[in-house]
Formats: structure tokens, C-alpha cells, sequence
């Protein structure tokens, strides 16, 4: 369930990003952050 949840939130900072909208309001740093939450999981994948 949280790996579901994990991917529609990814999906959805990604959508984000490409439309513009983080840029926007300065959150770009989420795109970072979604980054840093992958590299673990790849990791120990």
C-alpha cells in the first residue's frame, strides 16, 4: 500500500515539475527530495 502510494505521489511531483507549477512557487527542492527517497529503495532493490 505505501508502494502504491509512493509511486502516486512521484507521478504527481513529476506532472508538477514538467507543467511548471514547482517552479513557480519555488519547490523545486521536491524533485530533490523525491530523488533522495528513490536512491535507497535502488539501493537495496
Amino acid at each position: 500500500m505505501l508502494f502504491a502510494l509512493f509511486y502516486v505521489i512521484a507521478i504527481v511531483i513529476l506532472v508538477l515539475h514538467f507543467t511548471g507549477f514547482l517552479a513557480r512557487h519555488n519547490l523545486e527542492w521536491l524533485v530533490l527530495a523525491l530523488a533522495g527517497a528513490v536512491f535507497p529503495a535502488v539501493i537495496y532493490l
